[in-house]
């Protein structure tokens, strides 16, 4: 057997091909059968000449997404998908098809959310799971390659890390309330503690009553923290993973970028260093456009989409003020009001695709943080652990895998970045 992605480099062999119909059209004595099989398309030409009356006759009433195998010459062919085609001269139908219900005429979009389990099959949706499949291959490697050491950290919780407005409780045998996590921080704050540099990747939920183009309520998210790291480190650092990022999916999905119709050419300019301006200079950013925002407030997706056009390649905004921030920010030492805080906002639209920042180190002051967000202090009492055993400065920050997909693929929701997306108004399929 040959994967489709592997047949230009078997021209002039003869190969097993399994997969599925993509599309059929016939022409004269030739039936062409466009066959995917994962890796790739390719066209088969199944010929009178070349396979008995019954096969040939089979071929031509076969419907889309019937699975089968078949056995052909691999010949040169600049015109086919993939510079090659193959000569059928045995197929297997392994299961007729039933009626496909996607096909090439205009769908809805809950049509086709309906059918995510099929809609997945498309040139498209390829192209966008294979790019988000690159990002987060990238983004590990870069880690892992920096010094980074994964620690996965728990899906269930007993506390909330950004907010207690936004969690999904679950019972949890005769421990009382459980909580699916918001982020795997805290948790990742102990495993810098003992180790320096890590990271954890999973799912991430948010119980957010939002229905805008950048909200889910499962997403997933890497995160990585290091000890003796403050806030100028943790933009060097994340702007050199965002830059990485895109660098090896130019590099390694142009194919699909090119199905998507991504222009490539402002995702090249996406290199270090970045822009840095102070949650004050954005204020009067967005001042100077006639969309003033109260001092204290966090920005909102129009106010990141008019802060963003301002540049031309992604922009951190730093020093927001405490108000707006989780209660573990710590304050900027000039200026308690604001927070050693910063948010990476990508341009086009797509808004915060990082977020994070210098964490307190001192135990007395996250004692009062804790007290003045109301939160239970006996449920943080291992994280106040952290600040009583050899606590020290750190930094950390959580980079959104489907806001990044959806930036780099330049997709108009972030619903097809992700293969079963969960919203407000959807748990199916």
């Amino acid at each position: 057997m040959v994967f489709i992605e592997a047949l230009p480099g078997h021209v002039g062999e003869t190969v097993e091909v399994r997969g599925w119909l993509a599309n059929r059209r016939s022409s004269g004595g030739i039936h062409f059968l466009l066959v995917r099989d994962g890796t790739g398309l390719a066209q088969a030409v199944v010929s009178g000449k070349e396979v008995d009356a019954e096969t040939f006759a089979r071929a031509d009433h076969l419907p889309a997404e019937s699975s089968l195998i078949l056995t052909g010459l691999v010949r040169a062919d600049r015109r086919a998908p993939g510079g090659v085609e193959v000569t059928v001269r045995a197929l297997t139908v392994v299961q007729e098809a039933a009626p496909y219900p996607i096909t090439p005429k205009e769908h809805g979009v809950e049509f086709l959310m309906d059918h995510r389990h099929l809609w997945l099959r498309s040139p498209r949706q390829h192209a966008v799971m294979r790019v988000r499949a690159e990002v987060i291959r990238a983004a590990a490697a870069f880690l892992d390659g920096s010094g980074f050491l994964r620690v996965d950290a728990p899906i269930l919780t007993p506390a909330s890390v950004e907010g207690t407005t936004t969690l999904f409780d679950v019972e949890y045998f005769d421990l009382g309330r459980a909580y699916l996590t918001q982020s795997g921080q805290l948790y990742n704050e102990a495993a810098a503690a003992a180790f320096g540099r890590v990271y954890c990747f999973g799912p991430t939920f948010r119980a957010e009553k939002s229905k805008t183009r950048r909200h889910l309520t499962e997403f997933w998210m890497l995160e990585p923290e290091v000890a003796y790291l403050a806030l100028d480190g943790y933009m060097d650092l994340a702007e050199a993973f965002v830059a990485a990022i895109v660098r090896d999916t130019l590099q390694h999905r142009a194919r699909e970028l090119a199905t998507l119709g991504r222009d490539p050419e402002p995702l090249r300019r996406v290199v270090p260093p970045f822009p840095r301006i102070a949650y004050d200079e954005a204020r009067e950013i967005l001042a100077a456009a006639g969309k003033p925002v109260p001092w204290g407030e966090d920005f909102g997706a129009d106010e990141e989409t008019v802060i963003s056009s301002h540049f031309d390649r992604p922009v951190f905004v730093h020093r927001y003020p405490a108000a707006c921030k989780a209660f573990y920010m710590q304050p900027d030492p000039a200026r308690p009001e604001v927070v050693l805080s910063a948010d990476l906002l990508a341009p086009d639209g797509y808004g915060e695709i990082i977020g994070g920042g210098e964490r307190i180190h001192d135990l007395a002051l996250l004692e009062r943080r804790l007290a003045e967000y109301g939160l239970p202090r006996a449920t943080y009492e291992w994280y106040l652990d952290l600040r009583r055993y050899g606590s020290v400065p750190h930094s950390g920050f959580g980079l959104g895998i489907e806001r990044t997909v959806a930036w780099i693929c330049g997709l108009e929701h972030i619903r097809e970045a992700i293969p079963f997306p969960r919203l407000l108004n959807r748990l199916s399929p």
